[in-house]
């Protein structure tokens, strides 16, 4: 029987190829698809919006896909841009410090010990930070305390790895200060105001303060002379007061201040 089948198979296919397109064969195979049109139609239609939903949902896991890339791709490069900039500014900050050791601003007779901050002010009116060095390091109290830009504060307790240092805007910390231009002298108090400054001493805005660095007898001020303080900003008087009132801005930044250097005596 499957012989039988094979044999007629193959005599059809020859009858079809050999035939003209208007013979039987073909006229069956026309009438055939004619018929069966409306329902390949009817299956279109209807296996279309599955395919629709297929496509979308695929399309969908593909995006989601991607998207959870883009993320992580973009969280690494942030991750990179926020590293980059920390180390550029470390940089900076390490370059300002070397340049001030080697100035003629840096104190002659000192050396220094360089600290990380550990610990910021608790709040707005104790302007004092905690430093990651100590006696251990040869530091003791009423050591002053200078980034790169300038005077930073005093060492106000000191631990064995570990110090306070009262900051130059704290409420309790007064430095004896010289004009450079016109060496006018007076105190600055908290980092904000030059007092005690004599209606008779000239004092102008942009003027720069640094300190004086006095000495009484066998007494000397704890700070060198010639730190860098800060900037005059404005200068007034009034006929009542017996001195000017002159405000100026610290050099040092202490909104982004992160180490310090700790200025020693050599002799000591």
């Amino acid at each position: 029987m499957a012989g039988v089948l094979v044999l007629l198979s193959i005599a059809l296919i020859t009858i079809y190829f050999r035939e003209s397109s208007g013979g039987g064969l073909h006229q069956v195979q026309s009438v055939g698809a004619t018929v069966l049109r409306p329902f390949e139609v009817a299956a279109d239609r209807v296996s279309r919006p599955f395919r629709d939903a297929y496509g979308y949902f695929a399309g969908l896991v593909h995006a989601k896909s991607e998207n959870g890339r883009l993320r992580r791709d973009l969280d690494k490069w942030r991750q990179e841009a926020t590293q980059n900039a920390y180390a550029a500014s470390e940089k900076t900050d390490l370059l300002k410090k070397l340049h001030f050791v080697n100035s003629r601003s840096f104190p002659g007779g000192f050396g220094f010990v360089g600290a990380d901050i550990i610990s910021q002010p608790p709040t707005a009116f104790a302007q004092q930070v905690v430093i990651a060095a100590g006696s251990a390091s040869g530091i003791r109290k009423f050591d002053p305390v200078v980034t790169g830009e300038g005077l930073v504060g005093t060492v106000v307790r000191v631990t064995h790895k570990q110090s306070l240092v009262a900051l130059l805007i704290d409420d309790t910390t007064s430095v004896v200060a010289l004009d450079v231009k016109t060496r006018a002298q007076g105190i600055v108090k908290a980092g904000s105001s030059f007092d005690h400054v004599g209606k008779d001493q000239r004092v102008e805005a942009g003027d720069k303060l640094v300190t004086a660095g006095w000495k009484l007898g066998g007494l000397s001020s704890i700070y060198p002379p010639g730190i860098p303080i800060g900037q005059v900003t404005a200068v007034g008087q009034n006929d009542v007061d017996l001195y000017k009132h002159v405000k100026l801005q610290p050099f040092a930044d202490f909104k982004t201040l992160s180490s310090v250097l700790v200025l020693i005596p050599k002799n000591r």
